[in-house]
């Protein structure tokens, strides 16, 4: 290969110094606009009204007791699904009598009506004072996915035993806490002669985990037949993320507001039986192949960025202490 130019050499280092150069300005640009921001107001400031009734989490040694018991019973129940028709029909209906055990205010108050669907689903109607305001519902599910020993830190998955200050056992975190949380709640606001303004409704299915056909759809047909439109819908949320985020230190309670959706599509070729002596130029496999191919060469783009995890990512870069924590917590969106 010839030797360049000493003109066409000049030319290549300034080109180089040049991408350098806007390399570094990129940089320095990123790293001031991390280490500026500051997190927006929060939540509870923006969404505040005045004149509404709030009443303080102020619990008491033995309602934070009976809030960790009631939570330990719910996981001890193996409401187990293995299959849309194998599920622990046993456990979820003990589920059931257990509730109205553990919340005797919320199932004899006189504005709240529970009903149960497909036997095992439970439908919660809380009638607000003000009826002018649009209903909002929560949701959850009891069932549970099956769970063996192996891989769990305590040696039944279902003792619910308490260990380093955290309780161990199938449901914790899917999804008998937001269950259990949701009516806790309610109970404990309805001790303190609380009724709400705005009406709602708790929806707890027993079946999300094969399906939800019995469940969540149920409540829905159930609800559109009596012409409910609701104002929004919040369901099973996240976790407290401890060591997941790379770049963060602090422990981060993502509230996760959206889901990654997902569609399971049937592909079917019907062409006239033939044989062999006399194969056709195109099978019936081949075609279904071409066709899968086709729609794996063509992913949905990429909307990364576009929605509410950059705002996520906006409050949560002034977390990031250090240069190479940046670039860590950068990647880790990609």
């Amino acid at each position: 290969m010839a030797a360049l130019s000493p003109r066409l050499r000049r030319g290549l280092c300034v080109a180089l110094l040049g991408l350098c150069g806007l390399t570094v300005a990129f940089l320095v640009v990123l790293l001031a606009r991390t280490y500026s921001m500051k997190p927006a107001a929060s939540a509870f400031g923006i969404w505040a009204r005045k004149g509404d009734r709030r009443i303080e989490a102020a619990f008491s040694p033995q309602e934070r007791q009976e809030l960790k018991e009631a939570l330990k019973g719910a996981i001890r129940l193996q409401t187990v699904s293995f299959a849309p028709d194998d599920q622990n029909t046993t456990a979820l209906a003990e589920f059931g009598l257990y509730i109205r055990k553990v919340f005797p205010a919320v199932f004899s108050a006189p504005f709240i009506q529970h009903e149960v669907i497909e036997e095992y689903t439970h439908l919660f109607t809380v009638q607000g004072s003000d009826p002018q305001l649009q209903p909002y519902m929560l949701l959850a599910h009891i069932d549970v996915v099956p769970a063996s020993p192996p891989g769990w830190d305590v040696d039944d998955p279902f003792s619910a035993e308490e260990y380093d200050g955290f309780i161990y056992g199938r449901g914790t975190l899917d999804n008998k806490n937001s269950v259990m949380g949701i009516l806790q709640a309610l109970e404990f606001l309805l001790r303190r002669n609380y009724r709400p303004r705005r009406s709602f409704y708790i929806g707890l299915g027993h079946d999300e985990e094969v399906g939800g056909q019995k469940g969540a759809v149920k409540i829905a047909a159930e609800l559109e037949s009596r012409g409910v439109k609701l104002s929004f819908l919040l369901d099973e949320g996240m976790f407290i993320l401890d060591g997941v985020i790379t770049g963060l230190k602090k422990p981060v309670a993502i509230i996760a507001v959206t889901e990654k959706g997902a569609v399971t599509a049937d592909f079917s070729v019907t062409m006239v039986p033939g044989h062999s002596s006399a194969p056709p130029k195109r099978t019936s496999i081949g075609i279904l192949s071409e066709a899968l191919s086709r729609l794996e060469q063509q992913p949905l783009p990429n909307m990364f960025g576009k929605g509410p995890e950059s705002m996520m990512f906006e409050q949560l870069a002034p977390e990031v202490s250090t240069e190479q924590d940046v670039f860590s917590f950068l990647h880790s969106g990609n």
